[in-house]
């Protein structure tokens, strides 16, 4: 058990990391959206994006690849291949937000020098289609946290 100290604290330090900063992104993009204006916004859901793109995609990364290696032992069953697909899931949930996030914020930027000023329905819908995505990466972090933490007990 001892070995594996080391692998544990890395583990439970990016799964931090992944976890701690969705919670802070939903805390963040609330206040940004009561106080910024729109080109504001946009300038700093882009910046706030690309950091955390890479923070959070190699926390991920990391929290995946130490859990696996901390069950390498663990025999396949139901509840390791469940992880397994959730994992899967949740990898290619943070890659269509990821996307969506991009084309967003071409959206928002052509909506924002449109001369009418009149809403855009591709903005309107690209939002909710961007609400669905956070959503569903953060129920699949909190399955696999679940499953996780079955696994261990």
């Amino acid at each position: 058990m001892a070995a594996s100290a080391p692998l544990v604290a890395i583990h439970v330090l990016a799964a931090s990391i992944w976890v701690g900063g969705l919670v802070a992104i939903f805390v963040v993009a609330r206040a940004a959206s009561a106080t910024l204006e729109p080109a504001q916004r946009i300038a700093f859901f882009r910046s706030l994006g690309r950091s955390y793109g890479i923070v959070g995609s190699v926390a991920l990364l990391v929290a995946l690849a130490s859990g696996a290696l901390l069950l390498r032992g663990h025999p396949w069953d139901g509840t390791l291949i469940a992880a397994a697909a959730v994992a899967g899931a949740l990898l290619v949930a943070l890659a269509a937000g990821m996307a969506q996030a991009r084309a967003m914020t071409r959206l928002r930027r052509r909506a924002l020098a449109a001369p009418d000023g009149a809403p855009d329905p591709e903005v309107r819908k690209g939002a909710a289609l961007a609400t669905a995505l956070r959503a569903t990466i953060g129920l699949l972090t909190l399955i696999l946290v679940v499953l996780g933490s079955a696994l261990v007990s």
